[in-house]
């Protein structure tokens, strides 16, 4: 394949540095990746931008959870979109749901505004939106770039029927991102019964920390989350979902 976008979601210098060394053609940047990404920090985006060039996406989003935001919330979303855009990221990541599952048209209209030509995802969001063709012709009137979706299920590939059809009826108008449980193996199925070009991981590997004293009775988080385990993304792993895209 010649056209392709392999990005890999990233939150920490050492996974943006090792998603690149491995192939990948842009970054999600965010924070928190473990529990499914918050917004990074502006220091985290600077540190980036001293060890690398490679595109830049920020994630948009101030809290884990659902994608129906207070006002407050919401006027951080788009201080925080004006001051990526002013730090040079090329692109956000963004999505804002009304309480029935339907995009907030206005919400995000002004989100656009912000971007001021900035490239714009629609994040998984859209996964949890109630009709997702009516929802891919939203993002398409609001001028967005991509569709980040695993067709509406857990993992991509139980999502290929949608992603197909999304693909299908997208008509070049808007670019369907595959994400979810992407690897080397699911880009292989998910591009053969699809069609589907841009892809979305993070490669992750859980490496143990680097402390000799522990004291295991203790939780600074999510009881379910060890202090100890460290997850970043493992380069081989980028590499090769990045074969499996130049070879197919």
């Amino acid at each position: 394949m010649k056209d392709f976008i392999l990005e890999v979601c990233a939150d920490s210098v050492e996974s943006v540095l090792a998603g690149e060394r491995g192939g990948a053609t842009r970054i999600e940047l965010c924070g928190n990746l473990v529990i499914g990404g918050t917004t990074p920090s502006p220091k985290l985006f600077e540190e980036i931008r001293k060890h690398s060039q490679i595109r830049l996406h920020v994630l948009i989003r101030p809290r884990f959870g659902d994608f129906c935001y207070t006002a407050y919330e919401y006027s951080v979303m788009k201080e925080e979109v004006k001051m990526f855009r002013e730090l040079g990221a090329d692109g956000i990541v963004i999505g804002i749901l009304k309480p029935e599952g339907t995009l907030d048209m206005e919400a995000m209209y002004h989100l656009m505004e912000e971007a001021e030509g900035m490239s714009v995802t629609l994040h998984r969001a859209f996964d949890m939106s109630a009709d997702p063709y009516e929802t891919m012709e939203q993002a398409i009137s609001l001028g967005m770039d991509t569709i980040l979706t695993s067709g509406q299920k857990n993992v991509c590939t139980e999502g290929i029927p949608l992603l197909k059809d999304l693909n299908k009826r997208s008509r070049g108008r808007i670019c369907i991102q595959a994400g979810g449980g992407v690897d080397a193996a699911a880009i292989r199925r998910v591009y053969q019964d699809s069609g589907v070009t841009a892809y979305h991981m993070s490669g992750k590997e859980a490496l143990d920390s680097a402390m000799r004293y522990r004291k295991e009775e203790v939780n600074m988080g999510l009881p379910s989350l060890s202090e100890y385990t460290i997850y970043r993304t493992g380069e081989e792993k980028i590499r090769q979902a990045r074969q499996v895209l130049e070879e197919i």
